[in-house]
């Protein structure tokens, strides 16, 4: 065991370069633990002054100066914080209270529509006066009973049942929704006071000085460093590539679901197109979980009538075509991950850092899936010129 984990050691970590890539990944790691949450604002601004670059180097390559292009983007992105802020924002909260507010409202529409089903579906949904118990049910059926009565003793769930599970639920929502709203102000008032004042700041300068800091990070850095160089070329395009395809599929998503839910009358059109457009963080999980939200809203509004099933028609093309042809042109250059990968790196990484480890995960797996391709390549290329050596 001890001479295989030996010439395991030896095989991978005899080239400097493959130390070398081990140690920058361990160190990148414990900065992350470590520091992540301390320098909130300085990882938010390195991400979007990553973000923001590809729009800097496009703008360069049309002959505009280094300080005029991030000066361009800078206040094109300026600009679009003041409207998240005081235009988006705003908008999103009232919303968000305003369906805390009715909540009780919405409960007692559904209890009402839930007091009609028993006649509708009789099968499904028994009355509160015939339920009893398991094997009463069983025995009353065993005796011959009228075939609708049988049924209703035969039912799946009874109308108190019911009720009771959608007081439960209505109780939860309120103190939830309450808790989201008092939290967000709470946010406004602290967080994000220091986020608006340090995060353009940094931003502008990592636009700005970018070539220095690099120059400065690259100093302290082994010279011998072609792995990690190489390494870092190809996650570099593939994590520039899918984050901004990334940002830009939230967007036309949200915008088009918007533009959508307007049309069909539906309530709380900008905060659950809000959701439908961060659901494409996760992929096929997030689509099916805000399906949830997106109908309940359209049942209570309109009832199971003809809009409510236009509302989730309309929901279900558009989820189509995001799948099918948005994420194909946005995400063409982008490694391919299996569906299990995918999943898995989500669940791993939401677990570890949340929100952020959620949006993250994508790339994360694309690093990981980078250095496994390097890593082997290194070492079989080392094994081939060794055993040539030894048979020369």
């Amino acid at each position: 065991m001890i001479a295989r984990f030996t010439q395991w050691y030896q095989r991978h970590f005899s080239d400097p370069q493959v130390v070398i890539l081990s140690l920058s990944l361990l160190l990148g790691l414990v900065a992350v633990i470590l520091f992540a949450r301390m320098l909130a604002p300085v990882v938010a601004s390195l991400i979007i002054a990553y973000l923001l670059e590809g729009a800097v180097q496009r703008l360069e390559r049309f002959g505009l100066p280094r300080l005029m292009a991030v000066i361009s983007v800078f206040s094109a992105f300026v600009t679009a914080l003041l409207f998240l802020l005081f235009g988006l924002l705003p908008m999103l909260t009232r919303q968000l209270a305003a369906i805390v507010q009715q909540l009780p409202s919405y409960i007692g529409q559904a209890q009402a529509w839930l007091a009609t089903l028993p006649e509708r579906y009789p099968q499904l949904v028994a009355p509160a006066e015939t339920v009893s118990a398991a094997t009463e049910r069983a025995a009353t059926a065993a005796e011959g009973l009228p075939a609708e009565q049988a049924e209703r003793q035969l039912a799946l769930i009874s109308e108190e049942q019911l009720s009771r599970m959608l007081d439960n639920m209505g109780t939860e929502l309120v103190n939830y929704g309450a808790t989201l709203v008092s939290f967000s102000g709470v946010i406004g008032l602290a967080s994000l006071l220091i986020f608006l004042v340090l995060m353009p700041v940094l931003v502008f300068f990592f636009l700005k000085d970018k070539r220095a800091l690099l120059d400065w990070l690259r100093a302290y850095m082994p010279r011998d460093r072609a792995l990690v160089t190489s390494v870092w070329s190809e996650v570099d395009a593939q994590i520039g590539n899918y984050v901004r395809g990334k940002v830009l599929e939230i967007l036309i998503v949200w915008v088009v679901t918007y533009l959508v839910f307007m049309a069909l009358g539906l309530p709380f059109a900008m905060l659950l197109s809000m959701l439908v457009g961060f659901s494409v963080i996760i992929p096929y999980i997030g689509a099916a979980v805000v399906t949830l939200p997106v109908a309940l809203v359209a049942l209570i509004a309109f009832g199971i009538g003809a809009e409510f099933w236009y509302v989730l028609i309309a929901y279900a093309i558009i989820q189509a075509l995001d799948g099918n042809v948005l994420v194909p042109i946005l995400f063409s250059e982008v490694v391919n991950l299996h569906p299990v990968a995918i999943i898995v790196a989500v669940l791993v990484f939401g677990g570890i850092w949340g929100f952020w480890g959620v949006f993250f995960a994508i790339p994360l797996a694309t690093l990981i899936h980078a250095v496994l391709r390097a890593w082997p390549r290194k070492s079989e290329a080392d094994d081939e010129g060794e055993a040539a050596q030894s048979g020369a």
